[in-house]
């Protein structure tokens, strides 16, 4: 997988779907990370892992501050003073709504999820990827040594604005392009911290939230997060604080 060596990761929303196969593919490598964190709302029920045997770090509600921290501590423990390389905010979420009927309690709630959540993870885990950073020879930002990847959607593109047509869930989008400001913030703040952040579009995927409606997304997950893993590979110094997409392009902010 190029140059990606990453010793240990965590993966958010791990039970199904991008972040499942993202957990299956950096396990399916030549050389697997020694770490491998999956972690989801609640890794006992009935979806989680869907069947197969995945080393759940425990419930991680990224909605909710005590069970974050709760889960970087648990990591934390595990590592042993080693330190995360890498941490994919892959959990989200998304209800379908127009520009008419859209509510306070939607905007609240997807807000709370796809965008406070990575804020809170990147926070309560930044000691461990500083840890990890400070672990690593070389001063360049990379995947390998530190970074904080946000899982986005164009949907949340302010030029693009991504299937508009297909559905216009504004609080989903409003989400996302709360993301990308987020991400482009992080990227600032903890550069001097050896962490590289940026945004990723996974392409319209055929998951459960992709492909819920009349149309097939064209993308299968497996595709996708090969794609994602390649272009993770291949990132470095100037990349941090940036909006790619599957296949390494540039995403309009």
């Amino acid at each position: 997988m190029g140059d990606l060596h990453v010793h240990s990761l965590l993966v958010t929303g791990a039970n199904r779907g991008i972040g499942l196969e993202l957990v299956r593919q950096f396990l399916g490598m030549p050389s697997p990370p020694a770490w491998v964190f999956a972690a989801c709302r609640d890794p006992k029920g009935q979806r989680a892992g869907a069947g197969t045997d995945l080393p759940f770090v425990g419930s991680a509600e990224v909605t909710d501050p005590a069970s974050i921290k709760a889960a970087a501590a648990r990591v934390g423990e595990h590592l042993q003073g080693s330190g995360l390389n890498l941490l994919i905010n892959n959990a989200g979420t998304a209800k379908a709504s127009s520009l008419d009927d859209e509510t306070l309690e939607n905007m609240t709630q997807i807000y709370t999820t796809n965008t406070v959540g990575p804020l809170l993870l990147g926070q309560a885990f930044l000691p461990l990827l500083k840890k990890a950073a400070q672990g690593t020879p070389g001063s360049a930002l990379n995947c390998s040594k530190a970074a904080i990847i946000n899982m986005s959607s164009s949907a949340g593109s302010i030029e693009e604005v991504f299937l508009w047509n297909y559905g216009q869930v504004v609080s989903y989008r409003c989400s996302k392009a709360a993301l990308n400001m987020l991400t482009k913030c992080q990227s600032l703040r903890y550069r001097d911290c050896g962490v590289l952040c940026a945004a990723l579009h996974p392409g319209w995927v055929q998951t459960d939230m992709g492909g819920s409606g009349s149309q097939k997304p064209p993308l299968r997950v497996d595709e996708s997060v090969r794609g994602m893993l390649k272009v993770l590979s291949s990132l470095s110094e100037k990349d941090t604080g940036t909006f790619l997409d599957w296949e390494g392009k540039v995403v309009p902010w």
